[in-house]
């Protein structure tokens, strides 16, 4: 989906930040190399990238795709930030990096569980040009071309969100039932799987049934796919909950190899595709602050704005604030236990 703002080719935008202001603090806690210079700026942002050397195949609410070969691609994380399904026209500083870095962490850490798409290959390698290769830094992945499957895997810990308003009307999600009386961001006696289809570009994503997993990619393979999306929600949540992170709910992707092998795809457990709570603040029957983009939600929540493209501006301080927690969710998740 194209942002509803167009800007030229390799567009980039800088926000500057304070010495000592709470994203140069955070990239010192998560040990993460700075990207500031010695006058205290940050380098730039990048909302969308166009490589010379590549063909972009898609591009996506955050990231852009190149073809390398017929068997694998590059994946760019951008800085851009999407909400309600629609691209916001300002990038986040430090997001694609984040996501990035949070994804490769539990790539690396999920192998017992499920296989993944990444492949050994450097960016390096691939693009050249030393300017492109400097935009892209930290935020590539070369991953294997797969049959990505048309469901999201969602797995939900906590009454939250969509499922919270689910279970107002119906008493359960996605046809699960749940015990009456339940509140806003219980506990749930055990993680539930509850699929969405993926929609169109400038749709939302609904919330599905198991039977039509089933029927849309056969029997065997949802339950598989069921089965390994709670199995990674289980490991996450014991990890994150020993750093200080609730993990309310999260959604997996998932592809199929040339043999039918299910295989971990896209992005796992960032902010982005899950809802991260600081634990120490967590309470039953309210809403909690979170790590992830909810702080946008929030805040969209209370324009007159109807969801729909294009997308308001956001103030500088908002920014900053979501950088921020973007930054804290990795050095938190990172940290040793």
């Amino acid at each position: 989906m194209a942002p509803p703002t167009t800007f030229p080719a390799n567009f980039m935008r800088c926000y500057s930040t304070k010495p000592g202001a709470p994203l140069q603090a955070l990239k010192q806690k998560a040990n993460m190399p700075s990207s500031m210079s010695s006058n205290g700026s940050q380098s730039p942002t990048v909302f969308r990238t166009a490589l010379r050397s590549l063909e972009r195949i898609h591009e996506g609410k955050v990231r852009d795709i190149y073809a390398i070969d017929s068997e694998t691609m590059l994946i760019v994380t951008t800085d851009r930030l999407s909400a309600f399904d629609v691209v916001l026209p300002d990038p986040i500083p430090e997001k694609g990096r984040v996501l990035t870095e949070i994804s490769n962490f539990w790539f690396g850490r999920t192998r017992h569980i499920v296989p993944n798409h990444l492949t050994e290959r450097a960016v390096d390698s691939i693009v050249k040009d030393a300017d492109e290769r400097a935009a892209l830094r930290g935020r590539t992945m070369v991953v294997r071309r797969l049959k990505a499957l048309p469901i999201e895997a969602v797995v939900r810990g906590y009454l939250i969100g969509s499922g919270w308003k689910d279970y107002q009307k119906s008493g359960g999600i996605c046809g699960i039932a749940l015990p009456p009386g339940m509140k806003q961001a219980q506990r749930l006696a055990s993680p539930l799987f509850t699929p969405a289809s993926k929609a169109a570009p400038g749709e939302h994503d609904e919330n599905i049934s198991f039977a039509d997993v089933e029927a849309l990619v056969g029997a065997a393979l949802a339950a598989r796919v069921r089965d390994t999306a709670i199995a990674l929600y289980n490991f996450a949540a014991e990890h994150a909950r020993n750093r200080g992170i609730i993990i309310a709910d999260t959604k997996f992707e998932f592809g199929v190899d040339s043999a039918g092998q299910l295989t971990l795809i896209d992005e796992v457990l960032t902010p982005d595709s899950s809802r991260f709570w600081p634990a120490d603040t967590y309470r039953v029957g309210t809403s909690p602050p979170s790590f992830d983009k909810q702080f946008v939600r929030d805040y969209l929540e209370t324009l007159d704005w109807k969801k729909k493209a294009p997308g308001p501006p956001l103030p500088p301080d908002i920014i900053q604030k979501t950088s921020a927690n973007y930054l804290e969710a990795l050095a938190r998740l990172t940290a040793t236990a």
